[in-house]
């Protein structure tokens, strides 16, 4: 039995979406006999985790501050073991445009894009050269901020009259924006969970919209909106060469623990594109990873056993700086 404070609410724009992550994280340790202590992270999280002194902190916080490496690195300060990725992990997840370059360097298949912050449009005239990204991505683009989680701020622009106000979109969300090449397929997410014999990858997630044809942040968390199939059904070969490439994603990027990678199956090409990879990723009712846990026969209750067993073991302190 140990002492584990479950991170979770924050102020970022993801609170909702962690406190359920974290208060279903908390059910589980309850039932597999630890002793769960929520904590809200605020201005306070450092005292209330010195009061709670546990033995590892489990991070359900999403968004800001939970992805973008701050609380790892406020863990790390304090000597305490914690789930998911270390601090580097975490930045090069965190920002899309980095993680992007990195896959490309390493001669990972991802969508052909441009970025630009915020200050580039209003003061080095960045928008007169839309129309050249544009011919050289093609309609429809994918507008996204740089740093967000749970496609909060992507919107899909089906010509040039659209993009302005997805890029307004995009800027209430970060400062510098992603305008990505859309790859027309079917949306496919691998988690990964690592272990004493390294990392594994779980049977694949395919998310449906219902209504749209593309995945939002509604989409993806309100019940109904999206069906899911699990494992998914797909060509033959493609579901080994979906995992084999999120896994050197995984690798690439320093991820450790538990994570997901979120990829494309292009329907024309019937290539695979990796967009992003997520250091926390959800766990609530309609999240992606239990899903892929439960294809694998390991429910919540040991999934969440098995994401502690393995910080504890890893120590993760200072893990992949």
């Amino acid at each position: 039995m140990s002492g584990i404070a479950v991170l979770k609410g924050g102020r970022s724009l993801e609170r909702q979406v962690s406190l359920r992550s974290g208060a279903r994280v908390e059910d589980a340790l309850e039932r597999l006999g630890h002793e769960p202590v929520g904590i809200d992270v605020g201005a306070d999280v450092i005292e209330r985790l010195r009061s709670a002194a546990p033995d590892v902190a489990f991070v359900a916080l999403h968004g800001e501050d939970g992805e973008d490496g701050t609380i790892q690195e406020l863990l790390e300060v304090l000597g305490i073991p914690h789930t998911g990725s270390g601090v580097l992990a975490c930045l090069r997840s965190w920002d899309k445009v980095l993680t992007k370059h990195l896959l490309e360097e390493a001669g990972l298949p991802t969508p052909e894009f441009f970025a630009f912050s915020e200050a580039a449009f209003e003061e080095l005239g960045a928008g007169t050269a839309l129309p050249a990204i544009e011919e050289r991505l093609s309609f429809p683009i994918v507008v996204k901020p740089a740093t967000a989680g749970s496609a909060l701020g992507v919107k899909f622009a089906r010509s040039a009259t659209d993009v302005p106000a997805a890029l307004v979109a995009a800027f209430s969300y970060a400062d510098r924006v992603v305008l990505e090449r859309y790859v027309r397929g079917r949306d496919l997410a691998v988690s990964i969970l690592d272990g004493p014999d390294g990392a594994t990858a779980l049977p694949i997630v395919e998310a449906v919209p219902r209504d749209e044809d593309f995945y939002d942040f509604e989409a993806r968390y309100e019940i109904g909106r999206t069906d899911f199939v699990c494992p998914a059904e797909l060509p033959p070969g493609v579901t080994e060469r979906a995992q084999a490439v999120a896994l050197e994603s995984h690798s690439l990027l320093g991820l450790s623990g538990f994570a997901r990678v979120d990829l494309m199956l292009e329907e024309a090409s019937g290539d695979l594109f990796l967009l992003e990879a997520n250091v926390t990723p959800g766990l609530t009712e309609t999240s992606l990873v239990p899903q892929a846990a439960e294809a694998e026969g390991i429910g919540l209750d040991e999934l969440i056993g098995r994401i502690v067993e393995e910080a504890l073991r890893s120590g993760a302190v200072g893990a992949a700086r």
